[in-house]
Formats: C-alpha cells, sequence, structure tokens
C-alpha cells in the first residue's frame, strides 16, 4: 500500500495537521525500515502499515496511529530517542519508546517475522509453546501494564501483536504454537482488561487455531454450516428486545453475535459437551444506565424468553470469576 493509498483511509474527523502528521510518520518508518523484510518475503514496513490501520479502526487518535507507524523504528533501525521527539514532538516519541521497552522484554517473544524470531528457541517453559502458569501470566500482564504506563501504549502493543496474529503462518510451526499460546495466556486477557473485546474475540481465535489446529477446524466448519440461521436468529432477538424495552420506556443499547470459536471450545471443555450440547452459540448484550433497570429489563426477558436451568449467572450479586 503506497502513501496515497494509506491517506485516503483516514477517518474524516482527522483535521490537515492531522493527515500532515501521518504522512510525515509514513514516509520516516518507510524509510527507516527500507530493506528489511518480513518472513513471508514482504517489506517490514507492511507490518507497521498494518497496525496502523488496526488503530485507525479502532478510532484511535492520529498522535497514536503514528505511534503505530513508528512502533519498531528505534529496536530495528538506527533511529534514537531524541531523533523522534525532534521530528514527532514528546508524546509520540515517549508511546514508542515504552513500545520498544515491551518488545525488548526477553521474557515475551516478538511474534513479528523479525530475524530474531527465525532463530532456533532457547529451551524453556515459555519457548515449549506450553500453557503459561496464571501466576506468571499475570505477573507478565502487569509488567507491560507497568511498563506502558499511559494505557495507550499497552493498545498499540496489542495492535501489534494481533497484526502479527494475522499473519503468524509464514513463521515455522514451533514459533506459531509458542506465540499462539502466549496471546491467550497474556494478550488476550489484557484487551478484555481493557475492555476492548473484538480485538480480545480475535486474538483468542488466532491463538487457538494455532494451539489446537484439530479441534479448530471443527468448530469452524460446524459455525460455517450454520452462520446464516444463527444471525437471523441474532437480528431477530435484537429486534424483539428493541420493541419490549420501548414498549417499557427502557433506554438501552441493543448488541449481539454470533459466539467466537474459542468461547465455544471453552464453553465445550467447561460443561464436557459435544458443539451439538451448546445451547448459547449466540450473544446479545443490553447495556442500561444503573442497576435497577438491568434488573427491571431481565424481568422483562424472563416474562417472554424461558430461562434454562442451570444456565442463568448473575454477576452483579457474585462477581464473575
Amino acid at each position: 500500500m503506497d502513501i496515497e493509498q494509506f491517506l485516503s483511509k483516514l477517518p474524516d474527523a482527522y483535521s490537515l495537521a492531522d493527515r500532515e502528521q501521518l504522512e510525515k510518520a509514513y514516509r520516516f518508518a518507510e524509510k527507516a525500515h527500507q530493506g528489511q523484510t518480513r518472513a513471508n518475503g514482504q517489506p517490514y514496513f507492511s507490518h507497521s502499515v498494518g497496525v496502523a490501520h488496526i488503530l485507525i479502526e479502532m478510532d484511535a487518535t492520529a498522535e497514536i496511529v503514528a505511534a503505530g507507524l513508528l512502533h519498531d523504528v528505534i529496536v530495528d533501525c538506527n533511529v534514537t530517542a531524541k531523533q523522534l521527539r525532534d521530528e514527532f514532538g514528546d508524546t509520540i516519541a515517549h508511546f514508542v519508546e515504552d513500545v520498544s521497552r515491551i518488545t525488548s522484554l526477553s521474557y515475551i517473544a516478538r511474534g513479528d517475522q523479525h530475524p530474531d524470531e527465525r532463530k532456533p528457541m532457547a529451551e524453556s517453559t515459555l519457548a515449549t509453546g506450553t500453557k503459561i502458569s496464571e501466576d506468571l501470566a499475570e505477573i507478565l500482564r502487569k509488567m507491560l501494564l507497568a511498563i506502558g504506563d499511559d494505557v495507550r501504549v499497552v493498545v498499540i502493543k496489542l495492535a501489534c501483536r494481533l497484526h502479527n496474529m494475522r499473519t503468524l503462518n509464514a513463521l515455522p510451526p514451533d514459533r506459531q504454537k509458542k506465540i499462539a499460546q502466549e496471546t491467550l495466556d497474556i494478550f488476550a486477557p489484557l484487551a478484555n482488561r481493557l475492555g476492548i473485546w473484538q480485538m480480545k474475540w480475535e486474538l483468542e481465535d488466532l491463538g487457538f487455531r494455532y494451539t489446537n489446529p484439530q479441534k479448530y477446524k471443527e468448530i469452524a466448519e460446524n459455525l460455517t454450516l450454520r452462520r446464516t440461521k444463527r444471525m437471523e436468529e441474532v437480528d431477530k432477538i435484537i429486534e424483539d428486545l428493541r420493541e419490549l424495552l420501548l414498549k417499557s420506556e427502557i433506554k438501552s443499547k441493543i448488541t449481539g453475535r454470533p459466539k467466537h470459536i474459542y468461547s465455544i471450545y471453552r464453553k465445550m471443555m467447561n460443561k464436557e459437551k459435544s458443539f451439538d450440547g451448546i445451547r448459547d452459540l449466540r450473544a446479545v448484550r443490553v447495556i442500561v444506565d444503573d442497576i435497577e433497570t438491568c434488573y427491571k429489563v431481565l424481568g422483562i426477558i424472563h416474562t417472554h424468553f424461558s430461562p434454562i436451568p442451570g444456565e442463568f449467572d448473575d454477576y452483579i450479586a457474585a462477581k464473575k470469576p
């Protein structure tokens, strides 16, 4: 993608100054990464652009998108933090510096088809692709949040990991499994903690695809066969709920989606059931202003939709584990 195509995809909300800054960041990063390639043969700069696009889709500010374009120039190119400050100011330079610190952590894989990722792995728990203990995973998540003292730094790193997961097929199988398991143990829970649900779901599905390809394929094929029906069911439920809540003069935001592959797999494991035994392949979310209204909506829902015995949990009264 050339500079004109990149600029054409920027949101209308970006000002002229934003666009000029992003054009400058694009050209700077492209020049800095010149001659570098990924394992799939593409220019390394394609990863920088991919990260920027993910951030744009998240409605990130121009400064964050610029930092996404520049996020690897310190660790991979002969660019200093001072040069970044001189060119782009303190905020963007700070973002890139902190992302670079996270990238340089020896405990966490880069996952980005960099030459370092193609070398044989040292033997360690993290290198083998086995599940990381929850205690260690939590320590690493806290470490990432501490290094990125501004949560926006962590968002940039999450976008970086998501793009790497989308292109993970170019790496050797042992690397794929290691990076995918790390994504499930560290990065997807981080996205969940920050409330970035769409990113969390995609990170989980991509991580599952490489850690358990056979089960991933099995569930994906079952979902494909029923996708149209599931979407129709979700749309109908949303329509019915909107009508019911409007009649009760309740303001709400209602969204729905078919459940994602990894969440279905976890449900199958937790309940020890096959795919056909899982009832909730769809999810509908109703957001209201307060707890009292939430319980009122629950009463309306239970009046019109019969709850399944043993399948209802109240996470207001008892916090979700």
